[in-house]
């Protein structure tokens, strides 16, 4: 079995000894694999006796090229992002198939798969429903970036980045459940008191971004909360786009509401991305589970927790770059309310500038 033959806990977090032993088999695994490409359990004795973070790792690095010519044919740069909600899924189960397989505790990496997988349908939902799986559809971002990089430039952005990069980082935030695996095989413990709390504050980091999604997309935080909802009623989105199409202010908002372009109430009163930033506590969360089960401050798997929240750190400027491009008042919106984490006065409590809502009357009559 390739894991290796640890002796303490803390040994479980240690590259050179859990990590560094099978980098050999990502060298040979593509022989290996044409070798038994004929015979099912062939590939499945492969499977079996390759160190899993070898074969997730080889997995993102097959990808890459994948979505590089997918891109290059479609002109569409959106490829990564039809399979970010799903591969970090497909590799935290890749882990669990190959403890249960190998007869090794797995009541540990259960619990985190089911918070994945949680993960996994709140932001594919939400993709879906944003219209991402759309033929043609791609993040508006990447078309703004291509007015701007010259096309030879962009291609190899397009190698080193888009396409390699992002499919090698959705392997890396995965990286600490191959810790909970080796940590459980050395153990042989069930799962503990502390260990389903982990799990439960990482669903609810996914029930938070759930609720902001809603907020941002589903029932307005707007309506009256006397009322039972009905049939008719709009979500701020699309109240948005009513009014702008008909000049007419729907019911159960004010033209100050729709004029803004952008929700700040519920979560987003303080919080300017509340989704963002529960959906980097669960990777962040994930990492420091690995470092509890490990007794150590830290450890190597971070580099993918820290790495997503690099990405979106300069996604969400580059997304708020536009945003206030487009909305006068946003400027406004992120002096008075955090990024991603509420200040201890950030609240937008106290409304919108008057003199910045006429600012915006009068720019509109320009």
């Amino acid at each position: 079995m390739s894991l290796p033959a640890v002796q303490t806990l803390v040994d479980c977090a240690d590259f050179s000894k859990t990590v560094q032993p099978y980098i050999p088999q990502l060298y040979d695994l593509p022989a290996q694999i044409l070798q038994n490409l004929s015979s099912l359990q062939g590939l499945k004795a492969l499977y079996l006796s390759t160190n899993p973070l070898v074969t997730a790792f080889s997995l993102s690095l097959l990808l890459a090229p994948v979505f590089l010519v997918a891109a290059e044919v479609n002109r569409n740069y959106s490829q990564v992002d039809r399979f970010w909600s799903l591969l970090p899924t497909i590799y935290n189960a890749h882990y669990v198939i190959w403890a249960h397989a190998n007869g090794l505790p797995t009541e540990r990496l259960d619990s985190m798969l089911a918070f994945s997988t949680i993960w996994s349908a709140r932001l594919t939902y939400n993709y879906w429903r944003k219209g991402g799986y759309n033929i043609g559809s791609e993040d508006y971002r990447w078309e703004i970036l291509r007015k701007h990089i010259p096309g030879p430039l962009f291609f190899v952005f397009d190698v080193l980045f888009i396409s390699t990069a992002q499919s090698v980082l959705l392997f890396s935030v995965t990286m600490p459940s191959y810790i909970l695996l080796v940590t459980s095989n050395m153990t042989g413990e069930s799962i503990s008191t502390l260990d389903i709390v982990f799990s439960q504050g990482l669903v609810g980091a996914v029930l938070m971004a759930a609720i902001a999604d809603q907020q941002q997309w589903s029932k307005s935080p707007y309506q009256s909360v006397t009322k039972s909802a009905t049939a008719d009623e709009v979500d701020y989105q699309n109240a948005k786009q009513e009014y702008r199409k008909s000049a007419k202010v729907p019911e159960k908002y004010s033209q100050e509401e729709l004029d803004r372009g952008f929700n700040t109430k519920g979560l987003w009163a303080y919080s300017r991305h509340p989704n963002f930033a529960a959906e980097q506590t669960g990777w962040v969360g994930l990492y420091l589970w690995s470092c509890y089960v490990t007794k150590t401050y830290y450890n190597w798997s971070g580099v993918g927790a820290i790495g997503y929240l690099i990405l979106f750190q300069a996604s969400t400027w580059f997304t708020e770059l536009v945003t206030a491009g487009k909305y006068p008042q946003y400027a406004e919106y992120q002096k008075k309310v955090g990024m991603f984490v509420p200040g201890a006065l950030s609240a937008l409590s106290g409304g919108f500038d008057p003199e910045a809502a006429a600012k915006l009357e009068d720019e509109k009559k320009k």
